[in-house]
Formats: C-alpha cells, sequence, structure tokens
C-alpha cells in the first residue's frame, strides 16, 4: 500500500476526477486519461443511504491496482462504522464517510488513520458543520457536498458556499490543515467560486471525463482554483 501523503506533490488545490463521469466498460483507459489529477475520487453506494449503487470493495480494490494515481473513495453507505475500514486496508488513500452515516466518527477516523489511510468526513447540505469545529484535527478532509448525494451531474449548490465559508474561517482561526472538499457541480464556471470560499480540494466528473483532453481539463480547473483560493 502506498503513503497517503505520496498521493500528490502537495499543491495548494487538488483536482480529483470522479469516476462516476467515466466509461466503466473502459475504466483502466479512462484511469489513465487523468493520470494528471491528484486522486481519482471514486463513489461508493448502496442504494440504501442514497438512492443509486455503484461499486464494492472488490471493484474498488481492481481500480486501486490499475490506477496511477491515489484513491480518494467517498462512502454514500449505510453502517460505515463497519465498512469504511475494508477500503483503507485494500489500499485508499483517502477514506471519507457521511456524518449522517456514523454514530462515532471520531473514533472511526482514528482508525482510518491507524490503518494508514486519510480520514474525511462528509456532510450533507443539510447538515450543519459547527459539531464539527471542536474536533476537526480528528480529520484530514472535509468534504461539503454542494449537490445532494447519489447522482452524478446535478447542478452546483451556490447555497452552500455561506456553509463552506463558515468552515474555512474557523479552520484558519484554529489553524488546522484540514483539506477542504467539494463535490457536485464542479466545473469552471464554478470552481472559482468554490475556492473563493475556502476549498483547497475539488472533485470533478464531467468537467475532466467529459473534455476532449482531460488532462488539459484537470490543468486548467486547478489554475482557476488556485488563482481564487489566493484571492
Amino acid at each position: 500500500m502506498s503513503s497517503p501523503d505520496a498521493a500528490t506533490h502537495d499543491p495548494a488545490v487538488r483536482i480529483n476526477p470522479s469516476i462516476l463521469a467515466a466509461d466503466f466498460v473502459n475504466m483502466q483507459a479512462e484511469l489513465q486519461r487523468i493520470a494528471a489529477a491528484d486522486f481519482v475520487h471514486v463513489d461508493v453506494m448502496d442504494n440504501h443511504f442514497v438512492p443509486n449503487l455503484t461499486f464494492g470493495p472488490q471493484m474498488v480494490e481492481r481500480i486501486h491496482a490499475t490506477s496511477p494515481v491515489p484513491l480518494d473513495v467517498h462512502l454514500m453507505i449505510d453502517d460505515v462504522d463497519r465498512w469504511a475500514p475494508g477500503y483503507a486496508e485494500i489500499g485508499a488513500a483517502s477514506v471519507t464517510f457521511h456524518a449522517e452515516a456514523t454514530s462515532e466518527p471520531v473514533a472511526l477516523a482514528r482508525r482510518l488513520r491507524s490503518l494508514g489511510a486519510r480520514a474525511g468526513i462528509a456532510l450533507k447540505p443539510a447538515t450543519p458543520v459547527e459539531p464539527l469545529f471542536d474536533v476537526l484535527d480528528e480529520f484530514d478532509q472535509i468534504l461539503v457536498m454542494t449537490v445532494e448525494p447519489g447522482f452524478g451531474g446535478q447542478s452546483f449548490m451556490a447555497d452552500m458556499m455561506p456553509k463552506l465559508r463558515l468552515l474555512a474561517d474557523e479552520c484558519h482561526r484554529r489553524g488546522s490543515a484540514v483539506w477542504l472538499q467539494v463535490d457536485g457541480g464542479i466545473s469552471p464556471s464554478t470552481i472559482e467560486q468554490a475556492a473563493a470560499a475556502g476549498a483547497d480540494t475539488f472533485v470533478a466528473g464531467s468537467a475532466v471525463f467529459g473534455a476532449d483532453d482531460p488532462e488539459a481539463a484537470i490543468v486548467s480547473l486547478r489554475s482557476l482554483g488556485a488563482h481564487a483560493h489566493r484571492h
């Protein structure tokens, strides 16, 4: 298993293409198209926590074996306390679980870290961020959903920006190094807004896989995000 921190050259902004927008039949070739990315975002859905079904551990393990970049696994499943550690064990560099699906988020994050993965926690649009303020450093990443989780191709929810900004301000106040990720509707027309609100890690699906040149799309998104993040 590779070290989580070997994932990137530690840029100020990270672009994590979502394979929900990839051609599943040609997954290995699709992964090679995004070799310029920082991570590949793998959405695991169970048709219970969200109304869609995607991958299980066996598929994620195969993706890990063939991907040129580390895996950023996003678990949209029930009973993450039971299932999340398995994704760290099969090699995911980062494992993000939903706050709404766990009874012991800090204990689960510590378990994931003990297995060598970065630990992330995700929040649905209606879930407040304030309960995380006192435990920020228990996590390596906080994911603010900018769509309702469950399906790709949804429109960016700009009304999540105050929530993201509140979180970013609190992280700055406390000197936290936690990464702030956004997922949903990220494109050249929305990434700057999210970056300006404090995000530094961006999940993009069709904006990358739907581009004629995915590598150029990744570079462009990273540049747009970095410029807005600095200003």
